[in-house]
């Protein structure tokens, strides 16, 4: 039956999705929801996700939604390529855990009101909400001191490879760089040679040109 991955590579947690893929070199059907038509709302895709969201992986008889239970899945299943959950190492499994957490609770959301007000909001006619964002930079500010501190001991966030805890902020601050606040990363110094280093994976330079295909031109 093959993996088939439901979703956009425009949606971030897809891309996180299909980066994990890449990285552990398997290869999948990616299909196409349009979001515009609803085609997330219909009986055929809530019967995949109840909450009618995306991505959805299918893997045989496994349907999964939620990007990090499925990044989680994928790594855990599949031996190829790169180990994102540094299964040899207890402590340093340990630390992908708890940053894969950071990522989720303290990184993700004000990063994502930011790019939702900056970025989405204009695209489909809607207003920004301009104290949203400013509040949220100055969230996410203090999340990457703590990031700027952790990066100048340890090459990546959980250990000295490259995780999931990595992973999942690649498409979050993809979309950061097109807007005004891309200084949140390069203003600090070991947040940004690292940030240079995981968005140079191959893994995600192929996601970031499907990515920003969808992208419309100003």
């Amino acid at each position: 039956m093959g993996v088939k991955l439901y979703g956009i590579p425009l949606s971030t947690p897809t891309a996180c999705v299909m980066t994990c893929l890449a990285e552990k070199d398997i290869e999948y059907e990616l299909v196409p929801i349009n979001l515009s038509k609803g085609e997330h709302k219909t009986p055929t895709h809530l019967a995949k996700n109840p909450f009618g969201k995306i991505p959805v992986l299918e893997d045989g008889s496994v349907t999964l939604f939620e990007s990090r239970a499925i990044t989680a899945y994928i790594s855990h299943k599949y031996q190829s390529g790169t180990d994102l959950f540094r299964h040899d190492n207890v402590e340093e499994a340990a630390m992908v855990g708890v940053w894969v957490e950071v990522e989720s609770q303290q990184f993700n959301p004000p990063a994502d009101t930011i790019i939702y007000n900056l970025l989405v909001k204009p695209f489909i006619g809607q207003t920004t909400d301009q104290s949203a964002v400013d509040a949220s930079v100055v969230k996410l500010g203090l999340v990457l001191d703590v990031y700027e501190a952790r990066l100048s001991n340890s090459k990546y966030l959980a250990c000295d490879s490259f995780t999931l805890a990595d992973l999942h902020h690649i498409p979050y601050i993809h979309y950061l760089f097109k807007t005004p606040h891309a200084d949140l990363i390069t203003s600090r110094a070991h947040v940004n040679a690292w940030w240079e280093d995981i968005s140079a994976r191959p893994s995600f330079v192929k996601v970031a040109e499907q990515v920003d295909a969808f992208i419309p031109k100003a």
